[in-house]
């Protein structure tokens, strides 16, 4: 019995699709895996993190060079007029070139190179986490949509229970068996019956938009979805999920930025001793009868009397300590979820199992057992509404807990950093 209702249910499903005016895309709906495919495609958020990541490389490739500054050349020329005589001065031109170096004599380029290469890792770790917060949003979105269709199903279904047993109830009261007040209750109810399905109309159009949002569907059609709202596989124990939280590419990020923090600081800490530049030059001076080659080797350095990067050392400082913080924070928050969204996830999967083996089949049982009772005047049409309005709790109630089961289980993969926690 079980197993034709949700038969039944599915076939109502495909019914109401069909009246109801939701314009789609003609052929073969949308499954998760296309939905993923698309999505990852078309996300505005994964390419901006992608570009990070290009961003840090060409901030990791600015580092591997043999030396942070680039050498100056210079040239210099002269011309100088001498009076060798009262009547004829002397024009001489002078010119001179050369090439200096600046040179970082505490390491800093080790440090630049190192916190770069930490920027990338964390550019690279955070774009893995957008992807699979992506594909998570996407999933989200479209479990609603299948929800939601499964809703409809249950609503049409219980309206046709609705109308026959307002049919029902009219005959009665037309031959006196029943009061005007029980034929009344019985057309309200069909009443709020269509209601219902017309308000599910609505939100599956919402939720249809909505997923097409995510997956930039082209805005003069919306997607359609199949799929199965329930999950066979089951779920990993809690003692595994929280092994794999360490693996995840959010905590990784969190650590390679603090790595990268951690070398900021020794660089201004080594930004402290001042930089060598070294030249050397070579020229012509002099007259031309007296002309003279001249080479020329300097040696410069800032004395550090004034500036001692103090500012510069101290926001480095403080970058370390927040980075250090959120990635203590985001250890202990990411156990804490896990272990809250497991012991959730348990507690919905005995609800779900209650629903399905122990409440639903009784109900229904009922509703059987009410329809023979009311042909035969033992039970009055009052009673037969609240028992036909019991299973349609029961079977919402079967719907909407299916439906958190599945977003709850998203939500705590998705937080131990699995990624494909449905089977593509």
């Amino acid at each position: 019995m079980k197993k034709m209702y949700w038969i039944a249910c599915l076939l109502v499903v495909s019914a109401t699709e069909a009246q109801v005016d939701v314009p789609v895309v003609p052929g073969k709906p949308l499954t998760l895996t296309e939905a993923w495919r698309l999505g990852e495609s078309n996300s505005v958020k994964l390419k901006a993190a992608y570009a990070a990541v290009d961003v840090a490389e060409g901030h990791a490739a600015d580092t591997r060079g043999l030396l942070w500054n680039n050498p100056e050349i210079s040239a210099e020329r002269t011309q100088r007029k001498a009076p060798v005589s009262e009547v004829t001065p002397t024009t001489t031109r002078e010119w001179a070139v050369g090439i200096s170096q600046t040179l970082e004599v505490a390491g800093q380029q080790g440090y630049r190179r190192e916190a770069a290469l930490q920027g990338l890792a964390t550019a690279q770790f955070l774009a893995q986490e957008t992807e699979r917060d992506v594909r998570a949003e996407i999933e989200r979105r479209f479990v609603q949509v299948l929800a939601l269709q499964s809703r409809i199903g249950i609503e049409q279904a219980s309206l046709s229970l609705v109308d026959s047993t307002a049919t029902f109830a009219g005959k009665r009261v037309t031959a006196g068996e029943d009061s005007k007040l029980d034929g009344n209750m019985a057309l309200i109810e069909a009443g709020r019956a269509r209601n219902q399905l017309s308000v599910l109309t609505d939100q599956l159009l919402q939720a249809r938009a909505e997923l097409g949002e995510i997956l930039q569907w082209p805005p003069i059609t919306l997607p359609e979805v199949v799929g199965d709202l329930e999950v066979s596989k089951a779920t990993q124990p809690l003692d595994k999920l929280l092994s794999l939280t360490a693996d995840r590419a959010h905590l990784k990020a969190l650590q390679a930025k603090e790595n990268a923090a951690s070398s900021r600081l020794h660089l201004e800490r080594a930004a402290r001793f001042p930089d060598v530049t070294v030249g050397l030059g070579v020229g012509r001076e002099g007259q031309q009868e007296f002309r003279e080659k001249t080479t020329l080797f300097t040696v410069s350095v800032p004395l550090p009397l004034f500036k001692r990067n103090a500012g510069n050392v101290a926001q480095a400082n403080a970058d370390l300590f927040n980075a250090r913080a959120e990635r203590r924070a985001g250890e202990r928050d990411t156990e804490a979820n896990v272990r809250v969204l497991w012991h959730r996830h348990e507690s919905l999967i005995a609800r779900v199992k209650t629903l399905r083996d122990a409440v639903l089949p009784a109900l229904e049982e009922n509703q059987r057992l009410s329809q023979t009772a009311l042909r035969e005047g033992e039970i009055s049409l009052a009673q037969q509404i609240a028992i036909n309005r019991q299973l349609l709790e029961g079977r919402r109630d079967l719907v909407e807990a299916t439906t958190e089961l599945r977003t709850t289980r998203i939500a705590l993969y998705q937080a131990a950093g699995i990624s494909d926690a449905v089977p593509r």
